[in-house]
């Protein structure tokens, strides 16, 4: 088994990190030792999760970036500001997720949950390609799940027909296309990309799910984790990246199977193209 490493010195960008799985994992990273910068949709929050943090770590190397992720524009301020204050990073941590049970479009005319589960993911980790490059051994990791869902490329924003729990399940596919289409880029740099599967974690994810769902999960409720303990095996697979682990969607501490759709080096690569003409990144050095 490989052992974890220190991550004494280590900066770690976690997104999502004012709740639940990304807080936990924020809160274990800073008892590592590590510097730790949170995104958190706004500065109040930010600074209440930071407080909330310190006061769990014992450490004072915790601070908070704010911007809301489903806004492109916000995840390039927030790329800018990371960048400004921190010319490392050893660990990102793609953790951000909404669900909404209503089709909600963004400002910069994007369906909400496509927009914040996997294009500012995307963005935010190409944006910080180069930190992470100067950083080795270093890690991205995306929160996702083993969804079987395909995308439809014909209509990615749900515009001609929506479905809330379709939408979602395409966004965590999205994940592991693009964390697998990643890690094929990053293979023999010592970057390494891999997807993690917290499984049932006690969180307000889902509070806007139909009401089948809900009352679904209510009844699985005694298998759902806290997110301390979920976010263990997120932690470990970060402090183990010297292991060499890359490609691959983690529970635990073990790697699972996924979908021979999310291995198709077709739809990565169509995924990825379309990504980038959506978050109108093609001048930018992107893979």
């Amino acid at each position: 088994m490989v052992e974890p490493l220190s991550l004494q010195n280590q900066v770690c960008l976690v997104t999502g990190a004012t709740a639940g799985l990304g807080k936990a994992a924020a809160v274990q990273f800073a008892r590592r030792g590590a510097t730790v910068v949170i995104v958190a949709r706004t500065q109040a929050k930010g600074d209440a999760a930071v407080a909330e943090i310190k006061t769990q770590a014992g450490s004072a190397a915790v601070s908070a970036l704010s911007g809301d992720l489903s806004s492109l524009a916000a995840v390039r301020r927030v790329a800018a500001q990371f960048r400004e204050q921190h010319d490392r990073l050893h660990v990102l941590i793609n953790s951000a997720a909404v669900f909404k049970q209503q089709r909600i479009v963004t400002d910069e005319g994007l369906e909400l949950m496509f927009a914040t589960n996997h294009l500012a993911p995307f963005l935010l980790t190409n944006l910080l390609l180069d930190r992470l490059q100067d950083s080795t051994p270093s890690t991205v990791i995306t929160v996702s799940a083993p969804s079987t869902s395909k995308l439809n490329f014909d209509d990615l924003q749900g515009a001609r027909s929506f479905s809330a729990l379709n939408a979602f399940g395409a966004s965590k596919a999205a994940n592991l296309l693009f964390t697998f289409a990643l890690a094929r880029r990053l293979a023999g740099k010592r970057v390494t990309a891999n997807a993690y599967h917290p499984g049932i974690v006690r969180t307000s994810l889902m509070r806007e799910a139909p009401a089948p769902m809900r009352l679904l999960l209510s009844l699985f409720s005694f298998m759902a984790q806290p997110p301390e303990k979920a976010a263990a095996g997120l932690v470990w697979l970060a402090a183990t990246r010297r292991g060499g682990a890359n490609g691959q969607l983690f529970h635990g501490q073990k790697p699972i199977t996924t979908s021979a759709y999310t291995h198709d080096e077709t739809v990565q690569e169509r995924l990825w193209a379309e990504s980038v003409r959506l978050t109108g990144a093609s001048g930018e050095s992107f893979g």
